[in-house]
Parts: C-alpha cells; structure tokens; sequence
C-alpha cells in the first residue's frame, strides 16, 4: 500500500519548481539543487539526443562525418543544409516539449531514452570518424548538463532560452529602434574597405575582436542592471504585490514580519536574470539583423560584385564544423554588422527612456513578485527547518 503523500512535501517541491522555472536556483539550498537532477535534465537531454539523430542523418546522406559543400549543391547536399537549418529549432521544440512534461517517471523516462540515444550516435553519426573520440564528447556532453543542472546553472540558461522564445513576438518594437543602425551599416555594407578587412582577416582574429566588442556592450547594460536593480535588492515591501502570487504554490504562505537580506548568491542571482533578459534582447535583435543582411547580400552580391570588392575573390565560407557554398568575406562581414548592431542598441537600451519603460520596467516588476516568493518560501523553509538549521 502506497504512502499518502505529504502536502507540506509536496508545496515544497512545486515553490521549488516555480523558483527554478523562473531562474533563481539560488533560491534553494544546495542539497535541494542536487534532487531530481537526472529528472530535471530531461529538457537539454532531449535536444542533444536530437542532434544525434542530426549527425546520423548528416552521416547516412554524406558519408562523411563533416558537412563540406563546395560550388553549387547537389540535390542531397541541398536537403542537407534543410536539415541544419531545422536542426536548432527541432532541439529548441523537443526541449520545450519536455519542460512541459510534469511527471518525473515521465521525465526519467525521456532522460534514459536520450542518454541511449548516444549509442546509435556513435555508432552511426558522430563529429569524428574515431568511435573513441565520438564516446568521449558524448560523455562530455551528458556530464557538462548534468553539471549545470546540478549547480543550478541550467535554470538559468533554460530561463534564458525560454525568454528568447518569448521575445520573437516582440521583435518587430526593437527592429524598429535598430533601423537607424540597420540604415549606417548599409553604408558599411557597401563599403571596399569593410570587404577588404572582411576578405583578408583570420576568423581568429576576427573573433577576438567580436568578443572585445560584444563584452564593452555587455558591460554597458551590467552597469545600467545593477542600478536599476539596486532598489529590487534593498527589499522594498510586499504591498500591491501578493496577488500576482494568488495561482502559485506560495498562494496560501504568508509573508514574513521582516524580509530577510538576500545572501550573495541570492544578489548574484538576481542581477544575473536582469541582466539575461536585456542581454537576450538586445542579442536577439542583433542576430535577426545579421541574419537580414546575410539573406540581403546572398541576393545582391553576385561573383563579379565580390570580386571586385575583395582581392581573393570568391571562396566557400565555413561556419562552426561546416563549409557551405556561402562567400566567406560575406559571413565575416554579417558577424561584424551583428557586433555594431549590439553595440549600438544596448547604448540604445541604456539611454532610451520608451525601451526602458517597455521591456526593462516589466522585468523589474517580474523580479519583485519573484522576491516576495522567495520571501515566503524562506518562511515555509524555517516552519519545515530543525532548530539551529538556516532555511
């Protein structure tokens, strides 16, 4: 005969879930960040066991373990590149599918069948031709998100994922404070010099200077995160925000006679989020602008174009493990607009007024209920707690 459940245990176990739902792993005592961690892992499981099945069928089509296309695609080649281009929205889809998935016999279950699905991913797929090196990364792969997932990371990334997602339906306001960026970099578009250093740059120096670029940039919006979120982290009080709470586990919890003091991971943890969901923002619409200008110069630059633009002339471009029939002076040049684009937009971000009201106000009123939760499961944790134990 079955044990009758605890409810106690069991409010536990769904305010812990809302919190790591919302990002704020930081929250729970690190014993309870190490539950559930094969069952929690379900989601990122699943979209590696998807890119498995990619590298399989990368491997059935080519024979190769490698995607090189060179000149014009064959009619295989050409299905090919469909199935890279599905291949982050068919991992984004099965990840999303599976958080969905409330039961953890369910979830066990699906984190089973994707560690499994390594086997035929080696076997038949893989990066490499060496079975050894294959079993390895595979086993990389399996601990590094097992790993996240313990130390509460995958929460945050998750929620990140999750707030991407989220922000395509409100793409179309931000492309429209990026026109004015999108207008000067067609100037940049069409620029000889611009062609020359995009032609004639190693993709390793090339990086070097995205990242310098990308981490200015995120170091404007860290600065303007932290004081914006400064008045959320002195612990203002509950008034006006308990109902936001009224659908949630902590809906019959009550509030504490003293909010108490965030401790350093909790700070941390706060800032983070904030600081995500502007990074993810801003990153978003600079991605789909590149993207607009990789499909704009696709159609625009013919061979004679790029020739006379750049000394080498056309050659296949190469794109993390793949050569594709795609001008490799044309790629390094959409990477370059991208980084100006986040530049110029999280500058945006920090001094615009409309955008702060529309997408950073939100997030902060968002980040208050998630204290006034975390609040009240401190209070839970120490009516549940041991004389002595910190909640």
């Amino acid at each position: 005969m079955n044990a009758s459940p605890n409810p106690a245990r069991e409010q536990q176990r769904a305010a812990e879930h809302w919190l790591l739902y919302r990002g704020l792993p930081y929250v729970l005592r690190p014993d309870r960040l190490l539950r559930n961690v094969w069952a929690r892992s379900a989601p990122a499981l699943a979209a590696n066991a998807v890119s498995m099945a990619f590298s399989i069928i990368t491997v059935a089509i080519t024979g190769q373990h490698s995607i090189d296309i060179e000149g014009s695609p064959t009619r295989d080649e050409w299905f090919l590149l469909l199935v890279v281009l599905v291949l982050i929205p068919a991992a984004t889809l099965a990840g999303v599918l599976v958080s969905r998935i409330t039961s953890r016999p369910a979830r066990r279950l699906v984190s089973t069948a994707s560690v499994a699905m390594v086997i035929p991913g080696v076997v038949w797929g893989g990066p490499s031709a060496s079975r050894s090196i294959d079993i390895a990364l595979g086993g990389v792969v399996i601990v590094v998100i097992l790993l996240c997932t313990a130390t509460g990371l995958g929460s945050v990334l998750g929620w990140a994922a999750r707030m991407t997602l989220s922000n395509l339906t409100s793409i179309g306001g931000l492309l429209v404070r990026a026109l004015p960026v999108m207008l000067l970099t067609m100037l940049v578009f069409f620029n000889g010099p611009a062609w020359a250093m995009a032609d004639t740059l190693s993709r390793g120096r090339l990086w070097l200077a995205l990242m310098l670029l990308y981490a200015m940039a995120t170091m404007f919006l860290g600065s303007s995160a932290l004081r914006r979120v400064r008045p959320a982290l002195d612990r203002p009080g509950h008034a006006g925000r308990t109902r936001r709470l009224d659908d949630t586990p902590f809906a019959g919890l009550p509030d504490p006679e003293e909010p108490t003091p965030l401790y350093k991971p909790e700070r941390a943890n706060v800032l983070l989020v904030i600081l995500i969901s502007e990074v993810v923002q801003v990153l978003t619409v600079a991605i789909v602008t590149g993207a607009i200008f990789g499909v704009f110069g696709l159609i625009v630059v013919t061979p004679e174009l790029l020739a006379s633009l750049t000394q080498n002339g056309p050659t296949d471009g190469r794109v993390l493990w793949m050569t594709l029939p795609i001008p490799d002076a044309l790629i390094q040049l959409v990477m370059f607009l991208t980084a100006l684009t986040y530049m110029y937009l999280a500058a945006r971000a920090v001094s615009d007024k409309e955008y702060r009201r529309q997408f950073l106000k939100p997030q902060l009123k968002e980040m208050r209920v998630n204290l006034v939760a975390r609040d009240r499961y401190r209070v839970f944790l120490a009516g549940q707690a041991p004389p002595g134990r910190r909640p």
